[in-house]
């Protein structure tokens, strides 16, 4: 018989074998699908680290596409210590993007020094709010927070498409359904050749690290995340936990919203996530909620997606199997977990006769 059993006896760098492998075999396995195309396997994978990382200009791009991802996945790994399964991402970075941008658009002449935080802050309860309405549920009523966090993100989308072909629609963009350019007050600078959220990423970065493993409320969401019964019998206010957490991963992912916002496109669109909040799910995961592992697993995401980008118009293959690769070793990487976690045991199972 196969038996499956939870081990705790596996070492960081066993587990470490154990990812590296699963990405070997992604690889391997994606070769066979890269030669039935017609193309050299080792060719493409050389062009896509070419495509991320082999001028400056891709490697700003590289990291232009890591930044929102870092930003959402610190919000969204927030509320998952709290096993609060926040689905909603895309929506509260939709959110906080309109409220940034009904900053930008009705106070355009504010010196950047004081438009550039307004709009932050705005993005950032706009987001967080977007985050309240479903943990008020879930704290008070006890509702499925996937599916609650889930629609909520629909909600959104036709709010800022309302908004697009209607009261904020450009008058001059004859006809185009398209919200104006901000000013040059509400756009971020750049530091070295990247927009400011860069830094803005790193901060919250070395914040989320200290506040979740060295501060009490930190300390209370992984007790809670752990138990709830255990947070009550210890006195703690578990209600009021689950509401601040959730308005304060809402507010960090409304945050991103401003930052793509202004850093990226500089208005307002339907298009403003591009999927950012359902792909830092995965690297939240693939961190496993770790602060300082989020950066490095969202730069090397962004560098797949870049490369992918790239070897589409240097060997001509379609965006499909470019998103083929990325999920084969999103697939193989998160099916190594099992082997992490659980071992299997083969035992003879000793029938007596009849």
């Amino acid at each position: 018989m196969i038996k499956m059993s939870a081990r705790s006896d596996c070492s960081k760098r066993e587990a470490t074998l154990i990812r590296t492998l699963a990405v070997v075999f992604a690889l391997v396995t994606v070769s066979f699908f890269i030669m039935i195309l017609g193309h050299n396997p080792i060719s493409v994978y050389i062009s896509m680290m070419d495509g991320a990382f082999g001028t400056g200009y891709r490697l700003l791009e590289t990291l232009r596409k890591s930044v929102p991802l870092i930003i959402t996945s610190i919000g969204i790994s927030l509320a998952f210590r709290l096993k609060f399964w926040n689905i909603g991402a895309e929506g509260q970075i939709m959110m906080g993007a309109m409220g940034a941008a009904f900053i930008a658009l009705n106070f355009p002449q504010l010196p950047a020094i004081i438009l550039l935080p307004l709009m932050a802050f705005t993005a950032m309860i706009s987001g967080g709010i977007w985050g309240l309405i479903p943990a008020y549920f879930k704290a008070r009523w006890k509702t499925n927070e996937t599916i609650f966090t889930l629609m909520m993100n629909y909600i959104a989308l036709k709010f800022i498409t309302y908004l697009q072909y209607g009261p904020w629609k450009d008058p001059a963009a004859l006809g185009f359904p398209k919200i104006p350019n901000f000013s040059q007050n509400a756009v971020l600078p750049d530091i070295f050749g990247l927009h400011a959220g860069w830094v803005i990423a790193i901060i919250l970065v070395i914040l989320s690290h200290i506040f979740i493993n060295y501060t009490q409320p930190g300390y209370e969401i992984e007790v809670v995340g752990g138990s709830e019964n255990t947070g009550r019998y210890a006195g703690m206010n578990v209600n009021k936990i689950i509401i601040l957490t959730i308005f304060a991963s809402g507010s960090i992912c409304g945050l991103s919203g401003m930052i793509e916002a202004s850093g990226v496109n500089r208005t307002l669109s339907v298009e403003i996530t591009r999927g950012v909040g359902y792909t830092a799910i995965i690297t939240s995961w693939l961190s496993y909620l770790k602060a300082p592992v989020i950066p490095i697993v969202c730069i090397l995401f962004a560098s797949m997606i870049q490369g992918g980008t790239f070897i589409q118009m240097a060997f001509q293959i379609p965006q499909s199997a470019a998103q083929i690769l990325q999920g084969a070793i999103l697939f193989f990487v998160l099916g190594s977990e099992f082997f992490i976690r659980y071992k299997i045991s083969f035992v003879k199972q000793n029938i007596p006769e009849a």
